[in-house]
């Protein structure tokens, strides 16, 4: 479990509203922010939800990482993303590329606020004797 995870919530993004609506698209430059911060993507999967009376829908996106996780969703009503980036740092330490990450994403949105979280997780154990 030995890992960081970092999480925060963007609010008043300023980015182009397709970001916030167009699953596919999303999904496709999350998925080079993954290759370029050095992590291996394993699984990925986009969901675009229906527009309301409070506005059009947001998207879910998920890319499953040899190393962990990213997730994010947004609230484009509310100009609001939540992101979500853990790595694990069992085989080597993946912190950098996981701040790289989160960072590019961060930079995506365009976001007039951000509220950020940093977790470490976990220990390394020793094994069992």
């Amino acid at each position: 479990m030995h890992g960081l995870h970092l999480t925060a919530d963007l609010h008043d993004c300023q980015c182009d509203p397709r970001w916030m609506t167009d699953a596919p698209l999303l999904l496709a430059a999350v998925t080079r922010a993954v290759a370029a911060a050095g992590l291996t993507p394993v699984g990925q999967l986009a969901h675009a939800f229906p527009a309301t009376a409070a506005g059009p829908g947001g998207v879910t996106c998920a890319v499953l990482l040899a190393e962990s996780h990213l997730c994010l969703h947004t609230w484009p009503e509310q100009g609001s993303v939540a992101l979500d980036v853990y790595v694990c740092n069992f085989s080597a330490d993946h912190s950098a590329a996981a701040r790289a990450l989160h960072a590019a994403l961060v930079t995506l949105f365009v976001p007039g606020r951000v509220t950020p979280h940093t977790l470490q997780r976990g220990s390394i154990a020793a094994p069992p004797a």
